[in-house]
């Protein structure tokens, strides 16, 4: 689904990514751990052509290093930020709509879907996004970038700032969002929900991948999850 090689990316003369290796199956979850200015961040924009990167990225076999955001999208990409960005001065039914990737053509995720799930959403649909908490802000988020069809999905640290329900509301969301058929790319911190949904996980440090493996073999890695994840 997604292959990554030897990706570098710079911000002036800041070397970020330091030849990052990442591969995502279909439907798989996959998550991206690591402190704090390591560069998970910088990898999705990498991908979502945000911010200049070379190496190679090939999704679905097609090399898309150099091309314009909106080019990746039409590809398939969904990209959720950290900082949740919606129209505050729409409502939660018209941020959805905007999320739309066509009126005529059905995709795996319906507005009435969202509502389902999100009840909240469902009773503040008539409500400015920038009038909500930000808990649901977070799931307007995603749900909007799930309108657009993608058959993989970039979430960045979704769960900051969340209380433990919703946390585990958007655990649901991604299980289900992957057994859709649809590949996840997690940046996440919470070591407990990244080894609770993920199939494998990475490790990121000072812009390198510097562990993979399944959430078993993080687990019994003590010294891995001390150099690379503990404060």
């Amino acid at each position: 689904m997604l292959e990554i090689k030897d990706l570098h990316a710079f911000y002036g003369r800041s070397h970020i990514l330091q030849g990052v290796d990442i591969h995502i199956d279909k439907g798989q979850i996959v998550s991206l751990l690591g402190r704090n200015g390591v560069g998970r961040s910088t990898t999705c924009k990498a991908v979502m052509g945000l911010v200049p990167a070379r190496g190679s990225i090939r999704y679905q076999g097609e090399e898309i290093v150099g091309l314009k955001p909106h080019l990746v999208a039409r590809k398939g990409i969904g990209f959720v930020p950290e900082d949740r960005w919606i129209f505050p001065g729409l409502t939660v039914l018209q941020n959805l709509q905007l999320g739309l990737k066509s009126r005529k053509q059905k995709g795996r995720w319906e507005i009435k879907d969202v509502f389902t799930m999100f009840p909240n959403l469902k009773i503040r649909r008539d409500v400015q996004g920038g009038l909500i908490s930000g808990g649901e802000k977070q799931m307007l988020t995603i749900c909007r970038t799930l309108m657009g069809d993608p058959d993989f999905i970039m979430i960045d640290e979704p769960t900051e700032g969340l209380a433990p329900m919703l946390v585990e509301q958007l655990a649901g969301l991604i299980k289900e969002i992957a057994q859709r058929g649809v590949s996840v790319l997690l940046v996440e911190q919470k070591l407990s929900i990244a080894l609770k949904i993920s199939s494998r996980l990475y490790i990121m440090g000072h812009g390198r991948i510097v562990f993979e493996g399944t959430p078993e073999d993080l687990k019994t890695n003590q010294t891995v999850r001390k150099e690379w994840l503990e404060v």
